[in-house]
């Protein structure tokens, strides 16, 4: 038997419920004749990803023991996913999300680096070919919701200024709604601007605020079965490319959300928490804006990119 197998037959054993000598030989053997089925596989990665999934898949079931109907109810689940995911709703992004294998994904391929911005989840509203605002253009459209003042700028870890980067915004509206959750097919708060010679940029867009994950599918349903809240601190989404630089996904976080500690996707990390200062009526616009008699916040985030390949 190969060492990587006696490796898993050790680690297994250690958690598994009291079973007889000969129940525990009957299940290793099945692990091992499904190990082996993916050895003549020519691709090593291939190799590597399927076997490895053999080997945790089987943990879990002997681990807990899963029974036929707990199966059966797992398939039915993830079919429920399948059934509810189409071209603007990414259900199985969702329940990556929800059991922090999104979040997990990222650190793995985002590692540290110096003071460069930190990545965080994806999430299922992203939507290609956003319309070009000019920087000071508004995002917003027609979402509802506190203008929000954003600027900031976009450089290298060495702080050499990148011009000419492509940064995607997306966000909610306060109802807690993207465009694409409207029947109606509305553009809004969200487009795409470059930073400008300076690397610097700048937009309006909506004060972000809580809202929940869409929550009528099965990930919802899972989450109130086990006693989970299906909310989202605020934040505002960016997604920042450049040649030359590592595609950096983000979000930003208000804080003081009292929502910070317990986002339901896991996302926040603390050097993503910003002051959005909020503004009386009465205060100018950076931009000369004319806003009457409406509140408003600002807020700044200085993106730095890592290069490629780090």
């Amino acid at each position: 038997m190969s060492s990587s197998i006696e490796e898993t037959r050790t680690a297994d054993e250690a958690r598994l419920p009291a079973i007889s000598p000969a129940q525990s030989e009957v299940e290793e053997r099945l692990i091992e004749n499904v190990l082996r089925s993916f050895e003549q596989c020519t691709e090593p990665r291939s190799k590597q990803l399927m076997q490895s999934l053999v080997r945790h898949l089987h943990a879990f079931i002997r681990e807990v023991r899963l029974t036929e109907a707990e199966w059966e109810q797992s398939i039915e689940f993830l079919t429920a996913v399948g059934h509810i995911t189409d071209d603007r709703r990414q259900e199985f992004i969702l329940l990556s999300d929800v059991l922090g294998a999104s979040m997990q994904t990222i650190n793995v391929n985002n590692e540290a680096m110096g003071n460069a911005t930190e990545a965080t989840v994806f999430g299922p509203f992203f939507v290609d070919d956003a319309p070009l605002i000019e920087n000071g253009g508004d995002i917003a459209g027609a979402g509802a919701g506190q203008p929000c003042w954003v600027e900031g700028s976009v450089s290298d870890v060495k702080g050499n200024a990148i011009p000419n980067a492509r940064i995607e915004v997306w966000e909610a509206d306060e109802d807690g709604f993207y465009d694409v959750q409207y029947t109606d097919h509305r553009v809004s708060g969200r487009a795409h601007l470059f930073s400008d010679d300076e690397g610097k940029y700048r937009f309006w867009g909506l004060t972000p605020t809580p809202y929940p994950i869409p929550h009528d599918g099965p990930v919802g349903q899972m989450l109130e079965a086990t006693g989970r809240s299906p909310m989202r601190a605020s934040h505002l989404h960016f997604m920042v490319t450049a040649p030359g630089f590592r595609t950096l996904v983000t979000h930003i976080f208000v804080r003081g959300d009292g929502l910070i500690k317990s986002d339901t996707v896991f996302g926040v990390k603390d050097s993503l928490i910003k002051d959005f200062e909020e503004q009386v009526p009465g205060v100018p616009a950076p931009d000369g804006r004319e806003l009457g008699d409406r509140d408003w916040s600002r807020v700044r985030f200085d993106i730095v990119l890592a290069p490629e390949g780090a």
